[in-house]
């Protein structure tokens, strides 16, 4: 187990990294752009999370000063009993130990995610994606340099460059303790962690989020909302992937051709299972199994559904976990909603977009997790403990 470095130790070194951060901006960013130049696949929502420009960097720095203002996660008393024989019980959180965090072509993971691991007093393994290895590596040179300006061994942050078959080999017989995982990333990233893992998983990332248009739903709210859902950006696991109509609105047919116009213009695909194929001349779904999938792209499926049971039970059957969200201005159908819907977010004329740690006040998040355990939703500096009992005694036996 590692030795726990004080408050203020941890603190320093944050703010140290976002000052470098800051002065190797330029460095950083050719680097990033030699990677970009290196990828060759076509994937738009991959090529948006290699990417580091001057406001991604920004969001670096700001998460780094954030984290170094909140209170200290660990130590935080949950729970105090003192015993009919005197003893004295105290529940408390406590670190980790050691966190992995695999993830793909994200850049900023290795700053965001590493930084709140290393302020809830843990130590951090990063294995990131081949396509962004120059980014990653440029970052981690400069935690080792915040963490040696601050007297702390290079060792709290640790990049593992490993091929696939490597990660699995670490993976299946870790070579150092490893307390927990967290992959960021797609469902094969995912699922590759969850197969090979000999430790606690975190499982976050799948999206497939919906949006359910109530018969009483504020149409402007409904337009505005499902348009930033699906299109302010595609990359990100709380975008949007389905809407579902209900029939029940008044002239629903006028509505789904008024948002399919308004998601083409903006160049997105738009699908429709059978109703809303013949009401409004897209493309029909060919399997029902679209409704699983998350398209990380410019993409959505239009359905129906004749009431608010149906739409529950599909959005249940068909989701990622992550978010929903009821457009109605009927505040007992949507409180009906979202106590039903099994998701981490659940939300009432509003936009998915908004499932993200700095969004709901926390400062920044390690993840969202669609685990019901031991977090759900997404994972803050104070989600980020596990917890010890402190139990004081005078020679008390039983």
């Amino acid at each position: 187990m590692n030795h726990l470095l004080s408050i203020e130790k941890r603190n320093s070194v944050l703010n140290r990294m976002a000052k470098i951060l800051e002065q190797e901006r330029a460095n950083l960013k050719a680097i990033n752009q030699q990677d970009l130049n290196n990828y060759t696949g076509d994937d738009l929502a991959m090529e948006k999370r290699l990417l580091v420009d001057d406001a991604k960097i920004d969001g670096m720095i700001l998460s780094l000063q954030q984290l170094a203002s909140q209170e200290d996660p660990i130590g935080v008393e949950r729970f105090h009993f003192v015993h009919d024989n005197g003893i004295k019980i105290t529940n408390k959180t406590a670190a980790f130990g050691t966190i992995m965090i695999i993830y793909e072509s994200r850049p900023d993971v290795t700053v965001e995610a590493g930084g709140i691991a290393f302020k809830s007093g843990n130590k951090i393994l990063l294995k990131g994606g081949k396509e962004s290895l120059g980014s990653n590596l440029k970052i981690v040179e400069l935690w080792h340099q915040a963490l040696t300006d601050n007297n702390v061994a290079t060792s709290w942050v640790e990049y593992l460059n490993y091929d696939s078959t490597e990660t699995q080999a670490f993976l299946e017989k870790p070579t150092q303790k490893v307390d927990l995982i967290v992959p960021r990333g797609g469902e094969n990233l995912i699922a590759f962690v969850k197969k090979h893992a000999t430790c606690p998983v975190i499982i976050s990332g799948r999206g497939n989020n919906f949006v359910y248009v109530n018969a009483e739903a504020n149409l402007e709210k409904a337009t505005a909302i499902i348009i930033n859902g699906k299109t302010s950006n595609i990359s990100v696991c709380n975008a949007l992937d389905k809407v579902l109509i209900d029939t029940n609105l008044d002239n629903w047919e006028a509505f789904a051709k008024k948002i399919i116009s308004e998601l083409q213009q903006r160049n997105v695909t738009v699908l429709g299972d059978e109703n809303i194929s013949k009401a409004t001349n897209v493309p029909q779904i060919e399997s029902e199994l679209i409704w699983h999938e998350e398209f990380l792209d410019y993409k959505i499926v239009i359905g129906t559904t004749n009431s608010n049971q149906e739409a529950i039970d599909k959005i249940n059957t068909y989701c990622g976990g992550h978010s929903a969200s009821i457009i109605t201005q009927n505040n007992a159908i949507a409180q009906e909603f979202m106590e039903n819907v099994d998701t981490a977010a659940v939300y009432q004329n509003a936009s998915t977009r908004f499932t993200d740690g700095g969004q709901f006040g926390l400062g920044g998040e390690l993840a969202i997790s669609t685990d019901k355990l031991h977090q759900r939703g997404p994972i803050g500096l104070q989600h980020l403990v596990t917890n010890k009992w402190y139990i004081y005694g005078d020679g008390q036996i039983r």
